[in-house]
């Protein structure tokens, strides 16, 4: 008898657009229900995130004794949010970061007052942290890795101070940490300040020290440098692995319009922070392709010698534009960050994929939720195939149409 497949678990970056995979894994227990597993049961051996990403991983990987209560818990928490709960969007938050930092992009060289104290940020996040206190039980993801409810949980985050990209990983397993170029995995103890560091988009959010190997290293956004989203679950021991994808994967192109304006700021940095949060998913699943066609062709001698080995994959990515959904809520936004981002153009539906990462309101938050269970409903038979059968892969021709 063979050794039982465990399954993965990837949850990428992209802030508030993370509320889209708390829809689509409802829709999924929804799938597995009807086919008659237990919604306690925990589907996800190993649970691996970036950015907000990991937030939910983190969340769910700590109620892996009780997977559909840490699914529901999460779910209300996105349901229910609101900037205030993410960051500072009251006027003195807003001018205490977002103004001065603008300020001291423009007029730096005049305002020398500052040089000894400079805005570190736009934004200041400190109430995240609440939030992350409320949510997170970390003593019960202790317990669930002890028991075996749970193999592995990794998180993901870019060291601004030693130009690398760390993966951090907790697991009870025997597990050897991993070293590629620029990035490399440690074991440890995972806490809020890992969540800070990994879900802190870059310019937006200020870095968090962490200390790594005895010295602290300032870290931001874990989507930077991620040049292989899917290999930290393959490192933990996954066998086949659920993406779910942010953006991009299954957009159409835009038409280009006879007569287009000049970019706006927020069009540049929403365009920049796509390529950061989203880019980088679909190289990799495009990679996993190629590899698992490869060992198709192969005979089990030839794949006897070489330490790859096939994965099978499920993505899943929204149907539809979030830029251009965001853009039709920016208006919940509380009124100094309205007035905030109306200065660089990201009220503008040309500046909605800003807007997309920074719209922690429940307006756009519960669209996206229900759009996520939409996406993954319509996947009933993929969903099915991936969860019920233990040796089937998807075929490399219809990972590239999932691409």
């Amino acid at each position: 008898m063979g050794k039982q497949k465990r399954t993965g678990l990837v949850l990428t970056g992209g802030g508030a657009r993370a509320a889209y995979q708390v829809g689509v894994l409802d829709g999924v227990s929804a799938i597995l229900r009807e086919a008659g597993w237990q919604p306690q049961h925990n589907p996800y051996d190993i649970i691996c995130g970036t950015s907000a990403g990991a937030i939910n991983a983190t969340a769910l990987a700590c109620h892996a004794d009780n997977f559909d209560e840490g699914l529901q818990m999460v779910l209300r928490v996105w349901e229910q949010i609101s900037a205030e709960q993410v960051y500072r969007a009251d006027s003195l938050g807003v001018l205490r970061s977002g103004a001065r930092w603008l300020s001291l992009l423009s007029f730096g060289w005049l305002l020398r007052t500052w040089k000894t104290n400079p805005p570190n940020s736009l934004l200041d996040n400190t109430p995240l942290v609440t939030l992350l206190n409320r949510m997170l039980n970390f003593p019960r993801l202790d317990a669930a890795l002890m028991d075996g409810a749970l193999h592995a949980l990794a998180v993901t985050a870019s060291s601004y101070t030693a130009g690398r990209h760390i993966t951090f990983f907790q697991s009870d397993a025997n597990i050897e940490p991993w070293v590629r170029s620029q990035r490399l995995a440690l074991r440890s103890q995972i806490g809020v300040e890992h969540l800070l560091a990994s879900s802190a988009i870059p310019l937006i959010f200020p870095a968090t020290p962490i200390y790594c190997n005895g010295r602290r290293e300032y870290f931001g956004d874990g989507s930077m440098r991620q040049l292989a989203p899917i290999s930290p679950a393959i490192h933990l021991g996954a066998d086949k692995v659920l993406v779910i994808g942010a953006g991009r994967l299954s957009e159409q192109a835009r038409e280009v319009q006879d007569h287009v304006q000049y970019p706006s700021v927020a069009q540049i940095a929403g365009h920049a922070m796509s390529s950061i949060f989203l880019d980088s998913l679909a190289v990799d699943i495009e990679r996993m392709a190629r590899i698992n066609l490869t060992l198709s062709m192969l005979t089990e001698e030839q794949r006897a010698r070489t330490p790859l080995r096939p994965v099978d994959l499920l993505i899943i990515a929204p149907s539809e534009r979030l830029d251009e959904l965001a853009s039709r809520h920016v208006q919940s936004l509380p009124g100094p960050m309205r007035m905030l981002l109306g200065a660089i153009g990201a009220t503008e539906v040309r500046g909605g994929a800003l807007a997309s990462y920074l719209l922690f309101e429940s307006s756009y938050t519960g669209e996206l939720i229900a759009l996520g269970r939409k996406d993954a409903l319509a996947r009933k038979e993929d969903v099915l195939a991936f969860f019920g059968a233990q040796h089937v892969t998807a075929a490399p021709e219809a990972l590239a149409r999932t691409a």
